[in-house]
C-alpha cells in the first residue's frame, strides 16, 4: 500500500479538475445561449439524438473502452495488444453498426438526423478509446488537457454554428462531432499514439478482455434508461415542449455530475493503484474516503437545490425559466447516481462486471415501471420521483453486495438523515412554503454541521500525508 495514496488521489483529482472543472463550467454558462437559439421543441430533438447516440455507443463498441482501461492497468498487462484490441472492436462494431443504419429511419423525430446520430457515434466511441487509454496508463495532466481543448472546441463550434450560421439541431450536435474527432487527432499526434500498436496483439488478451467488457454493454444500457428513458416517456406522454423544459432542468443538476466525474475518474486509478498490499489498510482507506465523498455531495446539492430558482432565472430564458421546479429532486437523483457509481469502484477492482450487470438492471427495471405509473399521472415531476427511486434501489443493492469484497464502513444512519434533510429542503422550495428562503438555509446549515468534521478530518489526513512527503 502506497504511503502516498492520499497524495496521489489530491494530485489526480486537482490535475482532472483543473482540465475539467472550468472548461465544464463554461459549457453550463453556455445553456442561456442554447434556450436563446433553440426553442424548447428543438432542444428536445438536439437532446434525444445525443442520448440515442450514448445509447448505441457501449453496443458499437462492445464496451471495449472501459475493458482497455481496466486491463491496461495491470502491471504485467502488455499495453500495446490491449490498445490494439481495442481499437479492432471498436472498428469490427462501426463495420457493423451500418447494418442497423436503416431502422433508426423508422422513428419521426429522426427523420433528416439519422447521420447525425452516426457521426456523434464513431466520434465518441475513439475518442472514448484514447481518453481511457491514457487514464489507465497514468497520463493524468494529458487526459486533463485534452479535456480542456475539447470543451473549448464544443463553445467555439455551437457559437459560430448556431449564432452564425443558424444551424439550429444540426449546428448543435455537429459541434460536439468535430470536438471529439479533432480531439482525438490531438491525442493520437500528442502522445505518438501509432507507436502504441502492434501488428500481432497477443491472443490470449481478447477473451478477458471480452469477457469483462460485455457485460457493461448491458450495464451501460441499463445505466441509459435509468437516467434517459425518462425524457423518451415525458415526450410521449406529455409532449416535446415539456421534454424540453425537463431535459433543461437536467443542466443545472450537471454541477453535481461534474464534481462526481472528476473525483470518480481519479478514484477509480487510486482504487485499483492502491489494492497491492495489507487488506484491511485498503478497507479503511475505502471507508474514509467514502464518507468524505458523501459530505461533499450532499453539501454541494443543497448548496445547488438552495439557489436553483435564482441561478435558473440567470441562465435560462424566460421561456424555459419555469423548469426550476424540476431542478430538486433531480439534484437528490444525481446524490445517489455518483454514490452507486463509488460502489461500482468496488466491482472495476476486482472485475466483477457481472455484478454492476445486476444492479444497473435493478435501477432500469424499476425506472421503467415507475415512470408508466408516475408521468401519465402527476406529469413531469413523476419522471424525477422515478429517476430518485431507481438509483436509490441500485445504490442499496450495490451496498449490500460490495462489503462481500472490500468491508468498508458504509455510514448508513448519516445516509439516512443527511438525505431526509435534503428531501425536506427540496420539497419546501418546490411547494414555495412560507418562509422557505429560511428553512433553506436551516438546512443548508444542518448539513454543514453534520458533515463538517468528515471532510476537515480528510482534509487532516492528506495534510499529513503531505507533510511526511516533505520530511
Amino acid at each position: 500500500m502506497s504511503k502516498n495514496k492520499y497524495n496521489t488521489l489530491l494530485s489526480n483529482t486537482l490535475l482532472i479538475s483543473m482540465g475539467t472543472f472550468g472548461s465544464k463550467i463554461l459549457v453550463f454558462l453556455m445553456v442561456r445561449f442554447y434556450t436563446d437559439y433553440l426553442t424548447p421543441s428543438d432542444y428536445s430533438t438536439a437532446d434525444l439524438i445525443t442520448q440515442t447516440a450514448n445509447l448505441l455507443f457501449p453496443i458499437i463498441s462492445v464496451g471495449i473502452a472501459d475493458g482497455v482501461f481496466r486491463f491496461v492497468m495491470d502491471s504485467e498487462s502488455d499495453k500495446r495488444s490491449v490498445l490494439t484490441l481495442g481499437f479492432w472492436c471498436i472498428t469490427a462494431g462501426a463495420l457493423a453498426f451500418a447494418g442497423i443504419v436503416p431502422l433508426l429511419n423508422l422513428f419521426e423525430d429522426f427523420k433528416g438526423y439519422v447521420w447525425l446520430i452516426v457521426v456523434y457515434t464513431l466520434a465518441y466511441c475513439y475518442h472514448s478509446l484514447c481518453t481511457f487509454y491514457l487514464r489507465g496508463i497514468g497520463k493524468t495532466a494529458l487526459f486533463a488537457i485534452q479535456g480542456i481543448i475539447n470543451t473549448s472546441l464544443v463553445i467555439i463550434l455551437n457559437i459560430l454554428f448556431l449564432a452564425v450560421f443558424d444551424m439550429g439541431i444540426t449546428g448543435y450536435v455537429l459541434s460536439v462531432v468535430l470536438a471529439d474527432t479533432l480531439s482525438t487527432l490531438f491525442l493520437v499526434v500528442k502522445e505518438k499514439m501509432w507507436r502504441d500498436f502492434t501488428l500481432h496483439p497477443k491472443n490470449g488478451i481478447l477473451k478477458p478482455m471480452l469477457k469483462y467488457s460485455i457485460p457493461l454493454i448491458p450495464t451501460t444500457i441499463f445505466w441509459w434508461i435509468t437516467s434517459v428513458s425518462n425524457r423518451y416517456m415525458v415526450n410521449g406522454f406529455i409532449g416535446s415542449d415539456a421534454n424540453g423544459l425537463y431535459a433543461v432542468a437536467y443542466k443545472l443538476p450537471t454541477i453535481l455530475t461534474l464534481i462526481s466525474t472528476m473525483f470518480m475518474q481519479a478514484w477509480q486509478y487510486s482504487a485499483v493503484a492502491e489494492d497491492e498490499g495489507d487488506k484491511e489498510e485498503h478497507a479503511k482507506f475505502f471507508g474514509t474516503v467514502w464518507r468524505s465523498f458523501q459530505a461533499v455531495m450532499f453539501l454541494s446539492a443543497s448548496g445547488v437545490i438552495a439557489f436553483t430558482k435564482i441561478a435558473m432565472n440567470l441562465l435560462t430564458a424566460d421561456t424555459f425559466y419555469s423548469s426550476w421546479q424540476y431542478v430538486p429532486l433531480l439534484c437528490i437523483a444525481m446524490v445517489f447516481t455518483s454514490f452507486a457509481s463509488f460502489m461500482g469502484t468496488v466491482y472495476i477492482l476486482n472485475k466483477k462486471s457481472i455484478m454492476s450487470f445486476l444492479t444497473a438492471l435493478i435501477a432500469a427495471g424499476s425506472n421503467i415501471i415507475l415512470n408508466l405509473l408516475l408521468i401519465p399521472t402527476i406529469g413531469v415531476q413523476g419522471a424525477t420521483i422515478a429517476t430518485i427511486c431507481s438509483y436509490a434501489l441500485a445504490f442499496t443493492a450495490r451496498c449490500i453486495s460490495v462489503k462481500r469484497y472490500i468491508p468498508f464502513k458504509l455510514y448508513g444512519l448519516q445516509i439516512v438523515v443527511n438525505t431526509v434533510i435534503l428531501v425536506i429542503q427540496a420539497i419546501v422550495l418546490i411547494l414555495e412554503m412560507p418562509y422557505w428562503i429560511l428553512i433553506e438555509a436551516v438546512c443548508l446549515i444542518a448539513l454543514l454541521a453534520i458533515n463538517a468534521k468528515f471532510l476537515l478530518g480528510f482534509v487532516n489526513k492528506i495534510l499529513s500525508s503531505l507533510k511526511r512527503k516533505g520530511a
